[in-house]
């Protein structure tokens, strides 16, 4: 925990210091809001990714085979993407806080029931209910913030707010493998219980009551679901979101099984790996934030498509440690580039819809999907080739989700902002 507190100071300081630079990026009235949100994310994300690199491990010697690894991870990604449709839109018309609450408390209550697991079935099923706390806090909380977001500053503040997110999920690796190597896996499950109980605390605390949240879409009808599917624009944006995270589903599912297995690493080296990739991410989130409020989006996208594509592919061929720090390291660039476009795409379209909350839980279910088939489909391959084999299946899915986002886009071209 000393590391957590070393860290959160500095993280603090840089969210004020950029929210100072004035009103245009984020009204002075939502900059609480949005630091608390900032910080639930922050905290809570990082309890999580204390725990999931380590959980392909931790199955394996339970003595889960690739596909009962994958259906750890799937059922998480299974649930979520049922339920998000109906948390998103209902956020809209009920308010944020409630359902940010509900999950959190969810994630709370995940980590005590981890600890009491002994059977690769009760990961899955743990996993299931934890997918469901999920379905009620990203997409909610994104579209918090996407509605205290002005008009034409959507990639800064993504950005900023992606930083959170990213910065929580490259240092819970970190601080998983060396909790692991130092007291125990359940030490770690308690860590996650602790982050995510700080995250319910500064909600409850700070974020405003619910009368005071619809910000922007107050007394608006709710748009029908037909016309929010029903646009290429956000598919373009769906197929690529798919499309990344099933790669993110096969590096968090499968890297740390093939580091371990392959070259041998420690739970620390282990952690560093996973922790590289998301952590290079988030350090071009806000310079990419800005730069996607002032350049072509869809290049941005394509771009970092085209090197993700590479650097899932590069563990195939990799003899050492430094080539597989080189692949996570090339892939974090990929999504370092086209998420904040991604996102504030994502931001022009919800205004646009009068939907913020349904399209978010959209591109959230995409995110779930992704993470679903990415590690299944990667996890027969292991069953059936070998495990090096989960990663060309990643090259095919970022390459296919890069060309989709190109045709549906054209398909109905409309320059963004």
């Amino acid at each position: 925990m000393d590391l957590f507190y070393a860290i959160k100071e500095p993280i603090s300081q840089l969210a004020a210091r950029v929210l100072r630079k004035g009103n245009k990026i984020i009204p002075s009235a939502h900059k609480g809001i949005f630091l608390t949100l900032f910080f639930i994310i922050f905290t809570t994300v990082t309890g999580v990714g204390i725990v999931v690199p380590l959980l392909p491990i931790y199955a394996h010697d339970l003595g889960a085979a690739g596909f009962y690894v994958a259906m750890i991870f799937g059922s998480f990604s299974l649930s979520r993407t049922f339920l998000l449709p109906f948390f998103g839109r209902l956020s809209d018309q009920k308010g944020r806080k409630p359902f940010i609450l509900a999950g959190l408390a969810t994630y709370a209550l995940v980590s005590v029931a981890f600890v009491y697991s002994t059977t690769v079935e009760g990961l899955i099923f743990i996993r299931f209910f934890q997918g469901a706390g999920s379905a009620m806090v990203m997409p909610v909380v994104q579209a918090y913030v996407g509605e205290i977001t002005p008009e034409g500053s959507e990639g800064y503040s993504m950005g900023l707010f992606n930083l959170s997110m990213f910065l929580s999920l490259s240092l819970g690796p970190v601080m998983g493998g060396m909790i692991h190597d130092l007291w125990s896996m359940d030490a770690a499950f308690v860590c996650m219980g602790l982050l995510s109980s700080t995250g319910l605390v500064l909600c409850l605390v700070f974020l405003p009551p619910l009368s005071m949240e619809k910000i922007r879409l107050k007394n608006k009808g709710t748009v029908p679901w037909v016309q929010v599917i029903r646009d290429w624009e956000l598919g373009a944006l769906v197929s690529f979101r798919y499309a990344y995270t099933a790669c993110i589903g096969i590096i968090w599912c499968f890297l740390p099984l093939f580091a371990d297995k392959t070259f041998g690493l420690s739970g620390a080296r282990i952690g560093f790996l996973v922790m590289l990739g998301v952590f290079v991410s988030g350090i071009l989130q806000l310079p990419m934030g800005y730069a996607a409020d002032r350049m072509n989006k869809r290049i941005m996208v394509v771009v970092g498509g085209a090197l993700s594509s590479i650097g899932i592919l590069l563990p195939f061929f990799a003899g050492s440690f430094s080539d597989l720090l080189i692949s996570v390291t090339l892939f974090g660039i990929g999504g370092g580039i086209s998420m904040p476009a991604i996102t504030a795409m994502a931001v022009v379209k919800g205004e646009e819809k009068k939907a913020m909350g349904s399209v978010m839980s959209v591109l959230t279910m995409a995110h779930s999907l992704g993470m679903l088939t990415g590690s299944l489909i990667a996890g027969l391959a292991m069953d059936f080739f070998s495990l090096k084999f989960a990663f060309p299946c990643g090259m095919v899915f970022m390459a296919a989700g890069t060309l989709a986002f190109v045709l549906l886009y054209n398909r109905h071209p409309k320059p963004w902002r």
